[in-house]
């Protein structure tokens, strides 16, 4: 049996900002279509690992490898690698002076090459899919938070990008509508996408994801399932902060 190498392999990763280790040795794999979790107090480091894979972080030690690409070296492309992944942060960064299509337009036609009318059939096909082709004309601040932080993620899904990394999509987000996102990145799980997500939604990760990493002073503390790593958790740093997440009623 030939082995597949992983769609995310990242191994020995470390950085530092000035003397503070805000990564350090962190190892890490995704298997195609697996979606993994990140969690973990404030400043454990998860929205930096996110950037580092992405290529907006350049790492001091470690490698990341896209399949069997090596990513991280210094010949390496990175517009061409970000081209491979979509990335969506807690603020959504849509451009205000342009229409939700636009919006979404706009990367596909300047990066992939589109032409206009492939750009639009794709973003409208997207947006139907997620319940938003009645905003296509529509500007991003006449859309509630919900509705933006989707238009992201369609916005990254038009690049039809092998990897998802998505940072905290729903903390800055009214309670109510966080719902509609974690829908949405639900339905991304049932067609087969990668992903690495950084979340405090315990209940979310729980049911979502095929495996949980704890990230704890900025290394992977545990990992595993994400009933045993969230039910029965084996170190007890995962142990206290699971304590905490429970005593404030999240999971």
């Amino acid at each position: 049996m030939i082995e597949t190498p992983s769609r995310l392999r990242i191994a020995g990763l470390s950085k530092t900002f000035g003397d503070l280790m805000v990564l350090a040795d962190v190892n890490l794999e995704l298997q195609a279509h697996e979606v993994v979790c990140l969690i973990g107090a404030s400043g454990s480091g998860k929205s930096t690992l996110l950037k580092a894979v992405n290529l907006l972080v350049p790492i001091d030690q470690g490698e990341i490898f896209l399949d069997d690409l090596a990513i991280t070296g210094p010949e390496v492309d990175a517009n061409r690698v970000r081209s491979r992944m979509g990335i969506v942060f807690q603020s959504f960064n849509l451009f205000p002076h342009l229409t939700i299509l636009d919006n979404i337009t706009l990367a596909p036609r300047k990066v992939l090459k589109l032409d206009r009318a492939a750009a639009e059939v794709r973003a409208v096909e997207l947006l139907g899919r997620f319940d938003l082709l009645d905003k296509v004309k529509d500007y991003p601040d006449r859309l509630s938070g919900g509705q933006q932080q989707r238009v992201a993620i369609v916005r990254s899904l038009a690049m039809q990008p092998e990897l998802m990394l998505l940072d905290e999509v729903t903390s800055a987000l009214d309670p109510v509508l966080v719902g509609e996102v974690l829908e949405c990145i639900r339905e991304l799980k049932g067609q087969g996408m990668t992903m690495l997500i950084a979340t405090h939604e315990m209940g979310f990760a729980r049911n979502t994801a095929d495996r949980v990493a704890f990230l704890h002073g900025g290394t992977v503390w545990e990992q595993g399932p994400p009933q045993r790593v969230l039910g029965e958790p084996e170190r007890p740093e995962t142990q206290e902060f699971l304590g905490r997440i429970i005593q404030a009623g999240r999971l």
